[in-house]
């Protein structure tokens, strides 16, 4: 019967907690699955025919695979998890949604025409441009304390916590009393934070909300 689904990239999750609102779960399945690769969606319904069970849709196969076999069984929310590829590639996905999108890559800008070229460079050097980068100009140098920003309301330390403690040499979540917006999270060395701030640059807690990870001031 096992033979009959073939590897690909959306596992299918079920025994999961039922008391747990949709939206927290997915974070969470969110926190724990992003450390096989990248996740392009992640599906929790709360109907009857659907309530305790998941989808989870890699953009690699073996980030599917590895999940599977790493997470098989793991205690979330007190039960253990039960992890298959999912039948069809996607095909309950695209049919839940509608229409299965891939989260869109980062668009290169389209180069100018040669006209517009000289153009430009007469106003301005394209080296002058690429220093006037705003990321250049305010990151601080490497330290073990990231500043996150531009975080949703509903953020809480567990949530954070869930989502930075995968990395190693992860110390500690801090809120800021009266943000919800900023916080702070500590690593051991600053070569630990800078892997999380680089797994994690951008990652959107909520599909409004691309967390932004800068190295805290000293």
């Amino acid at each position: 019967m096992t033979m009959d689904v073939r590897p690909n990239q959306t596992i299918y999750i079920n025994n999961l907690n039922e008391k747990i609102k949709k939206e927290e779960l997915k974070k969470s399945l969110y926190a724990i699955f992003s450390q096989f690769g990248q996740i392009l969606d992640i599906v929790a319904l709360k109907t009857l025919k659907m309530r305790g069970q998941a989808f989870v849709v890699f953009k690699e196969i073996g980030s599917a695979s590895n999940a599977l076999r790493t997470m098989q069984g793991f205690p979330f929310y007190d039960k253990p998890m039960r992890i298959a590829y999912s039948k069809s590639d996607s095909d309950i996905v695209a049919k839940i949604k509608g229409t299965f999108k891939e989260r869109p890559k980062k668009i290169k800008p389209p180069k100018p025409a040669p006209g517009a070229d000289e153009k430009k460079d007469k106003k301005k050097k394209p080296t002058s441009a690429e220093n006037s980068n705003p990321n250049t100009q305010t990151e601080q140098p490497p330290n073990q304390i990231l500043f996150l920003t531009n975080l949703p309301e509903e953020t809480n330390e567990m949530m954070l916590s869930m989502l930075f403690n995968q990395f190693p040499g992860f110390k500690e979540v801090r809120l800021v009393p009266n943000r919800h917006d900023i916080a702070f999270v500590e690593f051991t060395t600053e070569l630990q934070s800078n892997a999380a701030k680089e797994a994690l640059q951008g990652f959107k807690i909520t599909p409004t909300h691309a967390m932004k990870i800068t190295f805290a001031k000293k």
